[in-house]
């Protein structure tokens, strides 16, 4: 039990300490565990700790991380993705196995051994990418999803390549035992591959190694995998509803986390006990289940171990360097390590260019993935214990495949503190050529702006609408939708589009920066010209009251009032009173918002502004006499607060001012 608790303690007072500091400094949490990793390494070799099977333990955090994914996909979708899925995937891992394998027989390796090592380094990190894409938000962009098409066709690559390696075996090491010691209390990656493979437990007592298949002739191993998988897909579909609906009946939250636990285990047991990659199985359960009621509980049920055994693998990866190894030959596993990324980026770039991907997209998919992957550490251990690669190539190749992990975070700081601010100001397509102009021009048609143009196009306006995303206005036209290309904070475009004779300016853009910028603009050159303002929050509600906006919307004000009124209905609160109720509510958050923005200044934080403070202060005090002083009955002030009116006194209140 001690060794346990210290052993936890130092994992954990690393994360704590690194994270938070990695975050703040703009380097993000993966290369805060990695560091975290780094400096704990010393005290784990004193403690003689074996790192590697702890990474073993860890590395279930990705499995975890793949069911989460596959919740977010329906199978609709994933359906949608197959080409990018087996054209861009299998290209990856096709051609940079032969450049790999290339390179090594150009440094004497055998073939054999050079394919190996190809194998090996043509998988990325699907942890490290998938959880950076997450944190700043580019899972959605177009080179985010290229990026994961890629990574999950490499989890899936990685059953026919434990297919493939022990083909590739060599006579000559099979006599040898191949235990050689790496540094740090870490096992190297023979001892590893040899205890996994004869079914040894490091701690002394007996692992199992178990696989359904590996006696069988290879038609029923076939059989008993497609059987495993429909099991998989038929279980997510009919079983889970009941079982969880069972479940709940304990009303125990904890069961219910232990229920979704056992399914991710559950699958990823099954998936292991036929050969295949556990991974694998539980994103294909995730797809699954997408459009299950029990989603977003599986969701945040999952969510927290899966932090945790990805932020402790991290750690392992940082912990388990050889820094004896490596600064042995450090110029050596440096340039080992820049000329594996340089190839697979080249690789990635061209293929970034055949699949169409553009500006900052394709520096995402090209520097994002390429390092190589956590599953490299698996295939290492098995190219050994299958005496496929020399013990010694493979405690090289581990710390390659280690340095490249950990330099994989620099090069997304890279991607977005140079990158993209040099993407911002250029597009790859020309802006149209704008030849008719409406009355009214919308800056921005998705989800907002489009709305906007409906409204006016129904009412008999001529409207400009202008975009900046080439995919967004295809699918517009595709229906018809008139609109152009270009970027509508540009003044030359604005002025294209009739900006002089316009009769009003919509801004929808999302960008906060950008909008309060083109109001600014448009209200110095042209200051009669209405302008009704898309705002991100209250905050930018004051921006854009200060840059000149004639009238602001906030996105999501209004659409959650009628939820708020919604729900005064559902309490029982008749619909007349519901709807006073919340129209009383919004003029007070209009007045409020007034008040405020005359004293909000935006070069100053609102919680260092003390005038804005002291108004804020004002204006809550005074919330009360505004809502009750609007000239109906609407609220009676009881000892509990406000209630609503009774209808008798809406009644007589009716009466009233009929007289």
């Amino acid at each position: 039990m001690t060794d346990f608790l210290v052993l936890a303690f130092v994992f954990l007072a690393a994360g704590v300490v690194a994270v938070p500091i990695a975050s703040r400094l703009g380097l993000g949490s993966v290369l805060g565990y990695l560091i975290a990793g780094v400096a704990i390494s010393p005290i784990l070799a004193a403690l003689q700790v074996d790192v590697v099977a702890i990474q073993h333990f860890a590395e279930f955090g990705v499995v975890m991380m793949l069911f989460l994914v596959g919740l977010e996909l329906e199978p609709k979708m994933l359906w949608q993705m197959r080409h990018r899925l087996l054209g861009l995937g299998g290209l990856q891992v096709g051609v940079t196995t032969a450049l790999v394998m290339g390179v090594a027989m150009v440094f004497g390796l055998s073939w054999s051994v050079a394919l190996a090592c190809g194998l090996v380094l043509a998988l990325s990190s699907t942890a490290i990418v998938l959880q950076t894409l997450n944190e700043k938000g580019l899972m959605k962009s177009d080179g985010g999803q290229a990026s994961f098409s890629v990574l999950l066709f490499q989890d899936i690559a990685v059953i026919p390549m434990l297919a493939l390696i022990p083909l590739l075996a060599l006579p000559e090491l099979a006599d040898v035992g191949g235990h050689v010691v790496a540094g740090h209390g870490a096992e190297s990656v023979a001892e590893a591959a040899h205890g996994e493979t004869h079914g040894e437990d490091h701690g002394g007592g007996h692992g199992m190694n178990i696989n359904l298949v590996e006696n069988l002739p290879a038609w029923q191993a076939a059989l008993a995998t497609i059987a495993a998988i429909a099991g998989v897909i038929m279980g997510g579909a009919y079983l889970t509803t009941p079982v969880f609906r069972f479940v709940e009946m304990a009303n125990l939250r904890e069961l219910f986390v232990a229920t979704a636990l056992l399914f991710v285990i559950g699958i990823a047991l099954l998936m292991t006990l036929v050969g295949l990659s556990p991974a694998l199985g539980t994103f294909l359960a995730g797809v699954v289940l997408a459009n299950s009621e029990y989603r977003h509980e599986l969701e945040s049920d999952i969510d927290p171990f899966r932090g945790l055994l990805l932020g402790l693998f991290f750690m392992t990866v940082g912990a388990a360097v050889n820094f004896g190894l490596l600064f042995g030959s450090f110029g050596t596993f440096l340039g080992l390590t820049l000329g594996l990324m340089a190839i697979k980026s080249a690789v990635l770039f061209g293929l970034a260019r055949i699949f169409k991907l553009k500006g900052g997209d394709k520096y995402l998919f090209g520097l994002g993935l390429a390092q190589a992957g956590e599953f490299g550490f698996v295939l290492l251990s098995f190219t050994v214990a299958n005496n496929v690669l020399p013990p010694v190539v493979a405690d090289q190749l581990l710390l390659v495949v280690a340095l490249s992990m950990m330099l994989t975070p620099l090069l997304f700081i890279f991607h977005e503190k140079v990158i993209l601010p040099r993407m911002a100001g250029e597009t790859e397509q020309e802006p149209d050529e704008i030849d008719e102009t409406g009355q009214i021009i919308i800056a921005g048609h998705g989800r907002f702006g489009g709305v906007v143009n409906r409204m006016m196009r129904a009412a008999g306006y001529s409207t400009t609408v202008l975009d900046h995303s080439s995919v967004q206005l295809e699918r517009l036209r595709r229906f018809g939708v008139k609109v152009f290309f270009g970027d509508a904070t540009r003044p030359d475009l604005l002025h294209a589009a009739g900006l002089r004779e316009a009769r009003l300016l919509v801004v929808a853009i999302d960008q906060r920066d950008a909008a309060t910028e083109l109001v600014r603009h448009v209200r110095h050159e042209h200051p009669k010209l209405g302008i009704v303002a898309r705002a991100v929050d209250r905050h930018h509600v004051y921006e854009l009251y200060a840059a000149g906006a004639t009238h602001i919307v906030r996105d999501t004000f209004d659409s959650a009032v009628r939820a708020g009124r919604s729900a005064y209905e559902e309490l029982g609160m008749h619909a007349f009173d519901a709807e006073m109720l919340a129209q009383a509510f919004v003029d007070d958050d209009k007045a409020t918002l007034l008040t405020l923005a005359s004293v909000y200044d935006p070069k100053i934080p609102a919680y260092e502004n003390e005038e804005y403070l002291e108004k804020l202060k004002e204006v809550a005090s005074q919330r009360d006499d505004i809502l009750s002083g609007n000239g109906k009955a609407f609220h009676v002030r009881t000892d509990r607060g406000w209630t609503p009116p009774s209808r008798e006194d809406l009644d007589a209140e009716q009466e009233a001012d009929k007289t």
